[in-house]
């Protein structure tokens, strides 16, 4: 998610809270086996505005049992150590919005597969957090990592097995006290255990899994990079390599087909790239694109939060691929 907060699939590892069976139960838009054609009706394709006025749009996610997204409102800094107040907005469509969980000191977020939680970065408390979607109950994920607290937990991924995955820039630490050695980093915990993927990025932001769970990808805003890992049986990660470059990689989704669809801040566009790495094309939705996510009944809408502090906007365009919802 974005490198200038200072201005502005799958299950989860729930400490115990989510099953294998749990997992195994949750509807997907992606067919095993089903052959896409090519996901964007054009090479250059521009996202339509939901609506605007938002200080600063992160985070969405789908939730297909109330057809509802989630996504992250974060506010300016406040109070003596410059942390951002956030809230969990719910995007009924065609054009309802309200709040779902005010303060919950939110960046990323990821839906359950049933529904019942919703995982997200916290950077108020600098965690991995769970909310119950029935009482809004807050449970701690990530505490910290051998005992030192993360900078500011920023974006996040799941997989079938439980494992999570998230990564772990210094953008909304604000003036608290850096535990992690100047380092920024990627993170898995699995059954209440983090452990690490890599510490050599520099602002580690968006971060997706292939459908299949068995490939990682991670945006490294610093490096202008995305980074690809592989991971192994066990929720462990292997070999990495780069993906592809582009400028300033934010939030990402990937659809049925494995397509990627990387945020570029700076360029204010949603780069979509082929399993293998090819550019496919571009999709508009004005300045500061932070994050993207699908959604709609059929998974083909693509929903997009971009903007500029104080005027961020929610974008949406429909695609031909469904997405890989998580």
């Amino acid at each position: 998610m974005t490198r200038r907060k200072t201005l502005a699939a799958v299950a989860i590892a729930l400490a115990g809270t989510l099953t294998p069976t749990a997992t195994a139960t949750a509807a997907s838009v992606c067919t095993p086996g089903a052959s896409y054609g090519p996901p964007l009706p054009s090479t250059s394709v521009t996202a339509q505005l939901v609506r605007g006025g938002f200080n600063f749009l992160e985070g969405p996610t789908w939730d297909q049992r109330t057809g509802t997204l989630l996504l992250s409102n974060m506010q300016s800094p406040t109070g003596p150590q410059g942390v951002q107040p956030s809230s969990v907005l719910r995007f009924t469509p065609p054009a309802t919005f309200d709040t779902f969980i005010a303060n919950s000191g939110s960046n990323g977020l990821a839906i359950s597969p049933d529904g019942s939680r919703l995982l997200a970065a916290t950077h108020d408390n600098r965690t991995v957090s769970s909310y119950s979607t029935a009482d809004r109950s807050r449970t701690t994920v990530a505490a910290n990592y051998q005992g030192r607290a993360f900078n500011s937990p920023n974006d996040l991924t799941l997989r079938s097995d439980g494992t999570t995955y998230f990564t772990d820039p210094n953008y909304q630490r604000g003036y608290r006290a850096d535990e992690q050695g100047g380092r920024t980093g990627v993170f898995r915990v699995r059954d209440g255990v983090v452990s690490l993927v890599d510490y050599t990025l520099s602002q580690p932001n968006g971060i997706v899994l292939s459908p299949d769970g068995n490939t990682l990808y991670v945006g490294a805003t610093g490096n202008n990079a995305i980074m690809k890992y592989t991971v192994n049986p066990d929720g462990s990660t292997g070999t990495r390599t780069t993906f592809a470059s582009m400028r300033t990689p934010d939030g990402a989704t990937i659809d049925c087909a494995g397509n990627i669809y990387w945020a570029s801040y700076d360029e204010g566009l949603i780069r979509v790239y082929s399993p293998s790495g090819a550019l496919l094309g571009t999709i508009s939705a004005g300045r500061n694109t932070t994050n993207a996510a699908f959604g709609g009944p059929d998974g083909r809408t693509l929903y997009i939060t971009s903007g500029t502090p104080g005027a961020f906007g929610l974008y949406q365009v429909r695609l031909n691929v469904p997405g890989n919802p998580y």
